[in-house]
């Protein structure tokens, strides 16, 4: 069977469980606000191809969580990047993208993205990737060890390649330096049957509800701390380098430009505040 462009029950199955990933996230946050003693709340931003939603709170700073599901053709140039285009430019997009920039430097700052992607082939892409200010050992290994757990759950001897490939993505070139501590990252999980996509699909859900209860435990020890100016202006710095990243080398960045996506839900990744030296 081949699952394409055309394969409109899975594309339907992945969209509705997009748009529940960022009402369920969404809420974890609100949650943790709300503990804090914060009553902020996401911003709704709706526009024809999804909805994107920001947050400016005591614990987040600011913070967006993105669907999207665009239909449309590449540009004839980016289309030789994306497989199953050769004959067809055509395709059908959909995913979570989201960012989260914490206000204080203890709490860790942390991005996640899940994505389902059909031309004339069909894969699914994500994970996601914690940026810590202060580093904790002990709560990157809990980190670390959490998604080693989830992926127990589906194909563990995908987990060493998929924590690889994010140690190698999410890092940042030209400063020879990682961007954070680290995940997991995955692209072209590819399905030949249908047995095989339902499997890829728990994994890409597993994925979804894993990180949303992950920054419950990351920020609730870390939420009260106090921290310094020194703290805050190493954090802006951090922050500079984060922008740096996204614009220069994140493929995801440039897959959203290029789709017809909406430039205000795919820069909503830039810090609310950023510094230099």
């Amino acid at each position: 069977m081949s699952i394409n462009k055309n394969n409109k029950k899975f594309q339907h199955m992945t969209k509705k469980w997009f748009i529940k990933l960022q009402n369920l996230i969404c809420k974890s946050v609100e949650d943790i606000e709300k503990e804090y003693g914060s009553n902020a709340k996401f911003k709704k931003h709706k526009w024809k191809k999804g909805e994107f939603r920001i947050i400016k709170g005591e614990v987040v700073e600011k913070g967006g969580v993105a669907f999207s599901n665009v239909i449309g053709k590449f540009p004839k140039n980016f289309a030789k990047e994306i497989p199953g285009t050769n004959k067809d430019s055509g395709f059908w997009s959909s995913g979570v993208s989201v960012v989260f920039h914490a206000k204080n430097p203890n709490v860790p700052s942390c991005h996640f993205n899940t994505r389902f992607i059909c031309t004339e082939e069909s894969w699914f892409g994500g994970g996601m990737d914690l940026t810590p200010d202060i580093k904790d050992h002990k709560q990157i290994k809990l980190w670390h060890d959490t998604i080693k757990e989830m992926y127990s759950r589906h194909n563990k001897s995908h987990y060493p390649k998929h924590k690889k490939w994010c140690d190698e993505y999410f890092y940042h070139h030209a400063r020879k330096e990682p961007r954070g501590a680290g995940g997991n990252f995955f692209d072209y999980l590819k399905d030949n049957s249908t047995n095989e996509w339902e499997r890829n699909f728990n994994f890409v859900k597993d994925n979804g509800t894993t990180f949303a209860e992950l920054i419950k435990i990351m920020w609730r020890p870390k939420m009260n701390l106090a921290f310094t100016k020194k703290d805050k202006d190493r954090q802006l710095i951090r922050r500079g380098k984060y922008a740096e990243y996204n614009l220069l080398y994140d493929r995801g960045t440039k897959f959203g430009l290029n789709s017809g996506g909406n430039p205000e839900a795919i820069l909503m990744s830039m810090p609310p505040q950023a510094k230099w030296l």
